[in-house]
C-alpha cells in the first residue's frame, strides 16, 4: 500500500498518535521512494525536530540533502511565527494610518501567544513548502505533528478561507456606506467618484486592503483544493496495535474526512513477531485482539503491517533496511 501511494501521489501526509513511529514511517517510505527514482522532499512539522534526529545529522529549516533523490527539510514554528508575524506586520503598517502604528506593534506583540497563531504560520510554511514541492520534486512528504495538532491544521484552510470571505463582505459593506458619505459630503455624482478614486487616500487604502484580502483568500482556496485533490494527495494514519492508538486513529479518520481529505490507508507499526519467545507470542496475540476491535470506518482501509525491529531505527543504513521489509 505505502509504496503503491507513493508512487501514484505528488504529497502524502503521515500522521497520528504521539509515539507510534511516525517519522520512521514517513522517513522510510521516502527513501524507498528515492532508490526508486523519484526526486523526493521530507518535512517535518513536528516541533519535536526526529527527522534529525533519525538521520543523525543536523537538519533545520533550509532544505538540505539526505542523500541522492532525497531532500528534507524541518519547520521551526517559532520562526514560523516569527516570519508569519513579520509578513502581517508589513501588510498593517502599509494600510493603517501612521498615528497608528504603535497600536498595530502592540497588536503583533499579543498576537505572538494567541491561540491559532502557532496554526496559522506553521500552515503558511506548509502551503509555501507545498507549492515548491510540487514545483520541484516527484513526491513530497509530510511528518505531522500528534494527532489533534494534524486535524486541526487540515481543517485550517477551510476555516480561515470563511474568515477571509467574512473579512471581504465587511470590507464591501463599508466601502459602500464610505461611498455614499463621500458622495453627500462632496455632493457628488457616479461620475464625480469614479474620477476621484486615484486621489482619494482612503479610497486607495480601502482597494489596497482588498487586494490584499484577495490574495490570502486566493492562498488558502488553492492549499485547501490541493489538499482534497484525491489524485495528488493522500493521508497515511500510522498507528501501533494497542488500544489508544486505534480509538485516537479513528476519531483522526473522521476529521480528516470531514476536512475533505483522503486517507490513503494505515500503517500498524512495531508488529511483535508471534516466533521469538513466549512473552512476544502473547503480546502478538493482544495486538491481533485489538486490531479485531477497530471500528468499521478503519478496517476498510488499505493496511501495512510493519515489524517490531530488534535494534534501533536510526542512521540511512537502518531506515534502508526498514525500508527492504516494504518491498
Amino acid at each position: 500500500m505505502l509504496l503503491n501511494l507513493a508512487q501514484s501521489r505528488r504529497a502524502l501526509f503521515f500522521g497520528g498518535k504521539g509515539g507510534v513511529g511516525k517519522t520512521s514511517v514517513a522517513s522510510t517510505t521516502a527513501l524507498a521512494a528515492a532508490r526508486a527514482g523519484r526526486r523526493v522532499l521530507i518535512v517535518s512539522t513536528d516541533p519535536a525536530h526526529n527527522l534529525g534526529h533519525l538521520w543523525q545529522r543536523s537538519i533545520g529549516s533550509d532544505i538540505v540533502e539526505l542523500r541522492e533523490n532525497l531532500y528534507g527539510t524541518e519547520i521551526d514554528p517559532d520562526a514560523a511565527v516569527e516570519e508569519h508575524l513579520a509578513a502581517v506586520g508589513e501588510t498593517l503598517y502599509s494600510v493603517m494610518p501612521e498615528n497608528l502604528r504603535g497600536e498595530v506593534s502592540r497588536h503583533l506583540e499579543l498576537s505572538r501567544q494567541a491561540p491559532g497563531t502557532h496554526e496559522a504560520a506553521i500552515l503558511e510554511r506548509i502551503a509555501d513548502l507545498l507549492v515548491l514541492g510540487l514545483r520541484d520534486f516527484d513526491l513530497v512528504v509530510f511528518d505531522t505533528a500528534p494527532s489533534g495538532h494534524t486535524a486541526r491544521l487540515m481543517a485550517l484552510p477551510e476555516i480561515m478561507n470563511s474568515w477571509v470571505e467574512g473579512l471581504l463582505r465587511n470590507r464591501q459593506k463599508s466601502e459602500k456606506f464610505a461611498a455614499a458619505v463621500r458622495g453627500l459630503e462632496h455632493d457628488a455624482n457616479r461620475e464625480h467618484l469614479v474620477e476621484s478614486r486615484g486621489q482619494d487616500p482612503l479610497i486607495e487604502r480601502d482597494l489596497r486592503i482588498r487586494r490584499i484580502l484577495l490574495r490570502r483568500q486566493s492562498r488558502f482556496e488553492t492549499l485547501r483544493d490541493t489538499l482534497r485533490d484525491s489524485s495528488l494527495v493522500s493521508f497515511v494514519i500510522v498507528l501501533n496495535a494497542e488500544r489508544m492508538p486505534v480509538l485516537e486513529s479513528a476519531q483522526l479518520y473522521e476529521q480528516l474526512v470531514a476536512s475533505g481529505v483522503d486517507v490513503g490507508g494505515l500503517v500498524v507499526n512495531r508488529r511483535s513477531p508471534s516466533d521469538a519467545g513466549s512473552f512476544l507470542a502473547e503480546r502478538r496475540a493482544l495486538e491481533d485482539s485489538t486490531l479485531e476491535l477497530m471500528p468499521s470506518t478503519l478496517t476498510g482501509l488499505p493496511m501495512d503491517e510493519l515489524p517490531l525491529l530488534p535494534g534501533e531505527l536510526s542512521g540511512e543504513e537502518a531506515l534502508g533496511r526498514f525500508a527492504d521489509l516494504m518491498t
